[in-house]
């Protein structure tokens, strides 16, 4: 592969990632706004408009996609079809979990508890494919831990962290995980809007039945309008389209490695759009769980012997 294209994989996944990392400061002011009814938007509603119109969107670049190439395009078999709908089911639980964690916690803290999928990454696979993991996961694992707690600010805050945050935080989490395990294993064979559209179908099940549970006020159409595209975009069309185009050209080492750009995108947008308090001791924890991304899927050969 050239040069060229590692570089082009790299500015596609960096992308995908920034994009992703400004999507809980955009759930922070959609939650701070209001529509015509005068009532703050809800989590039903704001979540239920990403997934409406980013399945609308999705659709409309499989129809694009379906015209240009015609009938050079692989068509997903109804098998295909139940198996990415049944894994996007953790799409939805993952946006539903993590929205409803930055309403109680700082965006700053929320992608911090997100960003656990690297050691609950190391946890599955060793249950599924029954295996010791190695030092080097062992390692980052570790760092994962100790730059959790200080980027959490557990020791030195003098606020009170709000527990259901951090227990939807981890849930979260916990869906991502299990989303970034079937996505990459589930009908390969047919393309990336294809299996985008079927997996967010599967979450839009359960957005729905969650929005018919909790939301208890007329439903604020507006969320479409002054939200609902922005979050879209860059929750559920241009992530997973650029990291999906990126990720072949990188490989899913270097790949990683670039979409860590979300943590530090995520916290800048949250310090310098929403006045969050980042104390340097949060950064330094940031940086930790960055360098353990990178030591699990870089090749040091001291972390070998």
């Amino acid at each position: 592969m050239s040069k060229n294209s590692v570089l082009k994989g790299v500015f596609l996944v960096g992308l995908g990632a920034t994009s992703y990392g400004m999507l809980a400061t955009f759930v922070k002011l959609a939650y701070a706004d209001k529509g015509a009814t005068g009532l703050p938007f809800t989590p039903a509603e704001v979540i239920s408009a990403q997934f409406i119109l980013g399945i609308f969107a999705i659709l409309l670049i499989n129809l694009l996609q379906k015209t240009k190439k015609k009938n050079h395009v692989v068509k997903a078999t109804a098998t295909n079809i139940k198996h990415l709908m049944l894994a996007g089911t953790s799409t939805g639980l993952t946006s539903i979990f993590y929205y409803l964690a930055v309403k109680y916690i700082p965006v700053s803290i929320g992608i911090v508890l997100l960003m656990q999928t690297v050691w609950m990454g190391v946890v599955l696979e060793m249950i599924l494919e029954k295996k010791i993991p190695s030092k080097t996961k062992i390692i980052a694992v570790i760092i994962v831990f100790i730059g959790t707690i200080l980027a959490t600010n557990i020791l030195q805050s003098t606020v009170e962290i709000d527990w259901r945050g951090i227990v939807l935080g981890l849930l979260a989490a916990a869906s991502f995980t299990t989303t970034m395990f079937t996505a990459n294993r589930v009908a390969v064979e047919i393309s990336s809007a294809q299996r985008s559209l079927y997996m967010l179908l599967g979450g839009a099940v359960i957005v729905l039945f969650f929005a018919l549970a909790t939301q208890n006020t007329p439903f604020n159409y507006d969320i479409f309008f002054k939200w609902g595209i922005i979050l879209a975009l860059f929750g559920t069309v241009i992530p997973p389209m650029l990291m999906n185009a990126g990720f072949p050209l990188t490989g899913i080492g270097l790949g990683s490695i670039v979409s860590a750009l979300e943590l530090p995108v995520s916290v800048m947008m949250a310090f310098i759009i929403l006045n969050e308090k980042v104390i340097p001791f949060q950064w330094l924890g940031i940086v930790l769980i960055i360098f353990a991304i990178i030591i699990m899927n870089a090749n040091f050969k001291f972390l070998k012997k």
